[in-house]
C-alpha cells in the first residue's frame, strides 16, 4: 500500500485558560501543569459573571496546562456553560472563525491540549451525558437543552465526548501508465473514473484501537514508493516498522514514536516511519494507488512475522493498537 506526506471539523470556537470543556489537566499520555499564575482583582464591571463564571481572586494560585488528557472514543470531561454571544461571559469572537454564536446554536469550546493549536476548529465532536447525545460544532445553552439537563442543574456535568470522523471528499481515480503503480504485496492500483473517498482524520485513539493491518515494503524499489516520510529513509522489510493513516499519523506527530500491535493472540512493538494518506492517491506522487482508508497500519513484513500470521494470509488483518 502506498504511503505519503498529508496533513489533518466541532467549531471548536473559544480558547481560553478554563475552557467550556475541561479536565483538571496537547494531549499526550501524561499531562502534568505547566506553571501557575497568580490571580489579579478584577476592575470593576471587568468580569463577567453570567452562567455562574469565576472571577479571579487576588493573591489566589491557578495551575496552568498546555496539555490535556489523551482523546479516545470515550473522553471524560466535565461539562460547564458559557455564552458565545455578544456581550456574554465568553467574551471576544470565537477563536476558530472570529464570530459570535448564537446561544441557540451547539457549539463548545475545549481546553487548550483538547483545542490543540487550532486542529479542531470547525470539527465536529459528539457529547454523552445524562442519557443522550448531542453533536456539537466545538458549549451554549443548545447543547445542555439538546442533553435535556434542567435549566436549574445546567452548569457542570460529568459527560464524555468523542471526536466524529467523516469523508473530507473523493477523488477520480485515473489509470496508472504502463510500468506504474507497483503491484507488490497485492497493492491496489487506481481504476479509471472509479470515486474514491478521502479523509483527512481517523477514529478516535484509545488503549485499544480497532484497524486494518496491511502489508507494506519500506525498501526501496518496493510497493512503499519513495523514502519514509518521518526521516527520508528506506527500511528493511526485517524491521518492524509501520505506516498510519492521516488522522493517526497526526502530522507526523507520532514520526519515530513505537506503538503496539495486537493480533492472533501475540504483540510487537514497531516503530512509526511513515503515512498512508488518506487525502490524496491516484497520482504520480502515490503510485497511482488509491487514498489510504482512514482505519490503516500499514506494516512490514517483520510485523506479520512476529504476529505469527501464516504467509499466506498476510494483507489484510483486524487488529489493535495502542501508543507504546
Amino acid at each position: 500500500m502506498k504511503t505519503g506526506a498529508a496533513s489533518v471539523h466541532v467549531i471548536l470556537l473559544l480558547l481560553v485558560p478554563v475552557a467550556s470543556l475541561w479536565l483538571d489537566s496537547t494531549e499526550g499520555a501524561t499531562c502534568r501543569p505547566s506553571g501557575r499564575i497568580r490571580g489579579e482583582k478584577p476592575p470593576p464591571r471587568r468580569c463577567n459573571r453570567e452562567n455562574d463564571s469565576e472571577c479571579c481572586r487576588r493573591g489566589r494560585s491557578y495551575p496552568t496546562f498546555k496539555c490535556s488528557p489523551p482523546v479516545s472514543h470515550h473522553t471524560k470531561a466535565i461539562l460547564t456553560l458559557n455564552s458565545f454571544e455578544k456581550g456574554g461571559d465568553g467574551g471576544g469572537p470565537s477563536e476558530c472563525d472570529n464570530k459570535f454564536h448564537s446561544d441557540n446554536t451547539p457549539v463548545v469550546a475545549l481546553s487548550t491540549g483538547w483545542f490543540n493549536d487550532r486542529k479542531r476548529c470547525h470539527h465536529n465532536i459528539t457529547i454523552f451525558g445524562n442519557g443522550r447525545r448531542v453533536h456539537a460544532v466545538v458549549a451554549s445553552q443548545a447543547v445542555w437543552k439538546a442533553l435535556g439537563v434542567p435549566k436549574s442543574h445546567w452548569g457542570e456535568l460529568n459527560i464524555h465526548w468523542s471526536d466524529q470522523c467523516r469523508p473530507s471528499g473523493r477523488i477520480i481515480g485515473k489509470k496508472p501508465p504502463p510500468g506504474e503503480c507497483n503491484q507488490e504485496n497485492d497493492s491496489e492500483c487506481c481504476v479509471q473514473g472509479k470515486a474514491y473517498t478521502t479523509f483527512k482524520c481517523s477514529p478516535a485513539v484509545s488503549s485499544n484501537t480497532k484497524a486494518q493491518l496491511t502489508l507494506n515494503s519500506f525498501e526501496k524499489g518496493g510497493d512503499g514508493g519513495g523514502p519514509s516520510a518521518c526521516d527520508n529513509k528506506y527500511h528493511s522489510d526485517d524491521t518492524p516498522v509501520v505506516a498510519l493513516s492521516t488522522g493517526w499519523f497526526n502530522n507526523m506527530s507520532r514520526c519515530l514514536h513505537n506503538v503496539t500491535i495486537s493480533a492472533n493472540g501475540r504483540s510487537v512493538v514497531a516503530m512509526v516511519v511513515d503515512e498512508c494518506d488518506s487525502t490524496m492517491g491516484c497520482d504520480e506522487d502515490h503510485d497511482y494507488q488509491p487514498p489510504c482508508p482512514n482505519n490503516i497500519v500499514d506494516a512490514s513484513k517483520a510485523v506479520w512475522k512476529a504476529l505469527g500470521v501464516p504467509h499466506n494470509q498476510w494483507g489484510g488483518l483486524q487488529i489493535t493498537w495502542a501508543d507504546a
